[in-house]
């Protein structure tokens, strides 16, 4: 049976607010767009692949070719993440001939990647 002294509420027990603290979070509350903008962010970062390939290119920039080797898997399915990465601003490209190379967008990136492993490996 469960306890219902135990169960914590998400409620409000009485209907108060509090000015200061709302104007306080009112400070650091983002637009609809931007908080969009950042969940895709985070939607793309929850597939192990895509977490693999951009640590991949933490410090130096790859081909497909090298990425695919690397993951064990074909060069099509790199390119399929990749292209999702590119269209998030995650990974940008570089042609030097006939190859494409790629790399973290910026350092954004890179510390955002650095501070998720040291998180999870805390």
């Amino acid at each position: 049976m469960l306890n219902l002294m135990t169960k914590q509420t998400t409620m409000c027990e009485n209907q108060a607010i509090h000015p200061d603290a709302v104007a306080a979070a009112m400070d650091t509350l983002v637009t609809n767009d931007l908080a969009q903008n950042v969940a895709r962010t985070f939607q793309a970062l929850a597939d192990p692949t895509r977490v693999r390939l951009l640590t991949s290119l933490l410090t130096v920039e790859l081909c497909v070719c090298d990425m695919a080797y690397m993951l064990g898997t074909s060069q099509s399915a790199v390119s399929h993440q990749l292209r999702v990465l590119r269209d998030l601003k995650l990974v940008r490209a570089r042609r030097s001939g006939r190859v494409i190379y790629y790399t973290l967008d910026d350092d954004h990136i890179r510390d955002l990647l650095q501070k998720a492993l040291d998180h999870v490996q805390h």
